[in-house]
């Protein structure tokens, strides 16, 4: 039996708790829907069961409606603060400046992931964390006002698109420094071990950082302490404009894992549920002391590497891109995870059609609005960029210029 399963991306979803509400039964709808549109799959637990090789599914019938609905409320926050903030800044009104990174198409690794997690579990990110860090209770005004560099933001100012965060919700920080996540994520998973407690620390890496020294040292380490530590390789196909492959001799790079004798996944980053699922089985995995487990998220980014080459404002993903074809950019739109999600959520009968309208809506507001709250938000002091340098007080700057 192969150490890499393959957890398709037909997942399953039962709650008996919809047994006895109006609508379709989730069971009787698991039972006899082949698919739903936007090209959704279901299939029944046990088929799900055996086309994994035996890993077991049942993770999903601990997600609550509640629950299912706040996925899908962050899955739009992400993709409406980083398509209006796209809008916003190619406007060119607001005179934003530094780097931004969108992981449009790449909301459901991060949201269903974390969906898995508890609010004392840690995780490490990357360049590409927005949706990270609003999976883990983000503040819309809070990410807004850094990214206008404001004093109200996460960050004060200090950090911007690539290095917002927020610690006390677990979060190591965001990362320009590729596959660094994978070791600070470590780092954190022996505190746990040494502690004793039963938190977990989750990694965030793209494809490239698997060829980083980190990553080796993080899963290498991982195994030989069994530390609860769970890595995600967010496979977006591209390290900036270079094709995976040619890189990687590995069709899946979650191979990788059967080097270190660890579990690996390859699973569908566009499903949401799939996520969730086969981070939860690595989560208890790991909170029983078993080691730590790697997971490929095979998925794609609808804009450009960084910043918006190809953009338009009002237009939906990046076109005319010099390294991809534009149907293929398509295609990937084609199975949106967002509306993938929806199409789930309605067909349960979890929500309706209007109330998942008037969902995106309230979020396009709040985002609107978080916006607003960041120009008018005061921008830091004049000397603000000498503060912290020394553990004690500030520096004047008339001592570096004369």
């Amino acid at each position: 039996m192969s150490d890499t399963l393959h957890v398709s991306e037909k997942s399953t979803v039962s709650n008996q708790e919809r047994d006895k509400q109006p609508g379709m039964r989730r069971r009787t709808f698991l039972k006899t829907l082949g698919g739903v549109a936007a090209g959704v799959g279901i299939m029944s637990k046990i088929d799900l069961a055996h086309a994994a090789n035996g890993w077991n599914a049942g993770a999903l019938d601990q997600l609550s409606n509640e629950q299912l609905v706040d996925m899908y409320d962050k899955m739009l926050k992400s993709r409406w603060w980083e398509e209006l903030l796209k809008d916003a800044w190619l406007a060119g009104e607001d005179d934003l400046y530094g780097y931004v990174h969108l992981s449009i198409g790449q909301e459901a690794v991060s949201i269903g992931a974390i969906a898995a997690l508890n609010e004392d579990d840690f995780i490490a990110s990357t360049h590409r964390g927005h949706a990270q860090l609003i999976a883990k209770g983000g503040d819309l005004n809070k990410m807004s006002a850094e990214i206008w560099f404001k004093s109200t933001g996460y960050n004060k100012g200090y950090g911007g698109s690539m290095h917002i965060t927020d610690t006390s919700k677990g979060i190591l920080g965001m990362n320009g420094i590729v596959g660094s996540s994978h070791i600070l994520a470590a780092g954190a998973a022996y505190g746990i071990k040494v502690r004793g407690t039963q938190q977990v620390s989750v990694a965030f890496g793209g494809d490239g950082s698997v060829n980083q020294g980190w990553f080796y040292d993080a899963l290498r380490n991982g195994a030989l302490y069994k530390l609860p530590l769970i890595i995600i390789i967010e496979n977006n196909g591209w390290q900036v404009s270079n094709p995976t492959e040619n890189t990687n001799p590995l069709k899946d790079l979650a191979t990788m894992a059967k080097g270190f004798e660890v579990p690996g996944y390859v699973v569908d980053g566009q499903d949401a549920l799939a996520v969730y699922s086969v981070t939860k089985q690595a989560v208890e995995r790991a909170r029983n002391g078993e080691g730590p487990t790697l997971i490929e998220a095979k998925t794609y980014r609808f804009y450009d590497h960084a910043m918006f080459a190809g953009a338009k404002v009002g237009q939906f993903g990046a076109f005319g891109l010099p390294y991809r074809s534009d149907k293929d950019v398509h295609a990937w739109i084609a199975n949106d995870p967002i509306e993938k999600f929806r199409a789930t959520l309605i067909a349960l009968g979890v929500l309706t059609n209007e109330q998942a309208d008037e969902m995106v809506q309230k979020v396009k507001d709040e985002v609107l609005a978080s916006f607003d709250y960041a120009r008018q938000s005061p921008d830091p002091d004049e000397d603000a960029g000498l503060a912290n340098v020394y553990a004690e007080g500030k520096v004047a700057a008339s001592q570096f210029f004369a």
